[in-house]
């Protein structure tokens, strides 16, 4: 676990920066995969955790929800539209010749969500929701204005899958129900022009004109 702004630590599940969880203050933002929830809560022993906030309901970030909910005893939260499959586990995938191997291979242990999260709700240490769908329905992001501190989740990625090389990137269009739709929440959060972003995928980015840079460069639709 490290510190990267007040109040602020990344749990990195994977090398290279490869699948993140973050802290914010006693909130934890997302879980990894089923497999990786051990090595979750060993890395918040010790820790106080009073809540539990998901960016979004995929396997990689809410497939440990509930190993963590019922070993910490805290409520999960999700976005109000994703909330039903946080709780079903079924994942959320595109209409792709490869969505049937998704869907079966992509299950999760399904938890109770106890808050549904909407645009501008309070979730604590200076971080408002923002609603930014497109990855899937009910994806949010984490801001707080004070320090322009963005947690991004998968709106963005910021390495390549398979090299694991950094660098910002769409997320995997079998992986993303809407691409237009993320592409607009993708403008949005680059116009916040925030000074720390944080990835669900890749390390963090210190550098507010590279949301811009790269977003001016995306499809106009």
């Amino acid at each position: 676990m490290r510190q990267l702004a007040d109040g602020v630590h990344q749990i990195r599940l994977a090398p290279r920066d490869a699948l993140n969880t973050y802290l914010l203050g006693d909130v934890l933002v997302d879980a990894g995969t089923p497999q990786t929830a051990k090595r979750l809560l060993d890395s918040l022993a010790g820790r106080t955790v009073r809540a539990h906030a998901l960016t979004h309901a995929h396997a990689d970030h809410a497939g440990g929800s509930r190993a963590v909910a019922d070993a910490l005893d805290v409520p999960v939260w999700a976005g109000a539209l994703d909330a039903a499959d946080v709780e079903s586990g079924e994942p959320v995938a595109a209409e792709t010749p490869l969505r049937p191997l998704l869907r079966r291979f992509g299950r999760y242990p399904g938890v109770p969500v106890a808050r549904q999260l909407r645009e501008g709700d309070d979730i604590g240490h200076g971080f408002t929701v923002l609603e930014t769908p497109g990855h899937s329905a009910g994806h949010v992001a984490f801001w707080r204005a004070s320090d322009r501190v963005l947690v991004a989740g998968d709106v963005f990625f910021n390495l390549h899958l398979v090299t694991l090389r950094p660098g910002l990137r769409q997320p995997p269009r079998p992986l993303t129900p809407d691409p237009v739709r993320n592409r607009e929440s993708e403008r949005r959060l680059a116009e916040l022009e925030p000074s720390l972003v944080l990835f669900g995928h890749g390390p963090p980015l210190r550098d507010p004109g590279a949301l811009r840079a790269f977003t001016a460069a995306l499809p106009a639709g």
